[in-house]
């Protein structure tokens, strides 16, 4: 007499497996680790206008939920059919300001999927590999761009200043210039800029040049990679 065929819910019930605690513990630490090393390397050699710092501080959160995650997933069908209907009511509100940004978050969550899917070796390999070449490439940008400072220019609303001549007058004072962000709209501009300035002397000649062009502009400079000349 042949067995009688499982329900659904029978074969969800009995298509599970337990994971092993050491293992598990050990994927845990391994995301922890590496996606800590990430944040700081983000933190040094990222290029993102925005805070990196801030930024960087939720790698290892995000990691570890993945690795999570997908440990749960993979250890029980029933779990995952039912992950497809609690993540269709996430959703994402925190906009994403430059493509750098999602590239690391890519890298983050590729993380946890792979020590989540136990792949320790394979995910160890191509995360030395990613990082060699990131770094690599900030190398060679860092000599082929020497720019060191960050300068964004806005107005308040009580007239705009054309962006033709906000870059005249910074370029006529600096070594190099490249605009990054560009926010206009007709009563309002913001510019920021990557810059390059040999000594402090260039600095204040740049300040003087934007504020004869209008007293209500503001400046903002951000630090990239030290001011040369100063010391």
């Amino acid at each position: 007499m042949q067995d009688p065929i499982p329900s659904f819910e029978e074969f969800l019930a009995t298509q599970s497996v337990q994971i092993p605690t050491w293992g598990f513990v050990i994927n845990l630490l391994c995301t922890a680790l590496l996606a800590f090393v990430l944040s700081k390397f983000y933190t040094r050699f990222g290029r993102s206008l925005s805070n990196r710092k801030q930024f960087s501080a939720n790698f290892v959160l995000i990691a570890m939920t993945t690795m999570l995650i997908i440990s749960i997933v993979k250890a029980s069908l029933a779990l995952s059919l039912g992950l497809v209907g609690a993540l269709s009511i996430v959703r994402f509100r925190s906009a994403i300001k430059e493509p750098e940004e999602l590239a690391y978050l890519f890298l983050v969550i590729g993380l946890g999927l792979g020590f989540g899917a136990d792949q320790r070796v394979i995910t160890f390999v191509a995360f030395a590999v990613i990082l060699g070449i990131m770094w690599l490439g900030n190398r060679r940008q860092t000599i082929e761009k020497p720019a060191n400072l960050y300068l964004t220019v806005s107005t308040n609303g009580q007239g705009k200043i054309p962006l033709q001549d906000m870059v005249n007058a910074i370029q006529s004072n600096c070594s190099e210039l490249e605009l990054k962000r560009l926010n206009e709209d007709k009563e309002r501009i913001e510019a920021a800029f990557m810059v390059s300035f040999k000594d402090i002397q260039e600095l204040e000649a740049t300040k003087s040049s934007l504020y004869n062009l209008s007293d209500s502009l503001h400046i903002n400079l951000l630090d990239n990679n030290g001011l040369r000349g100063m010391n």
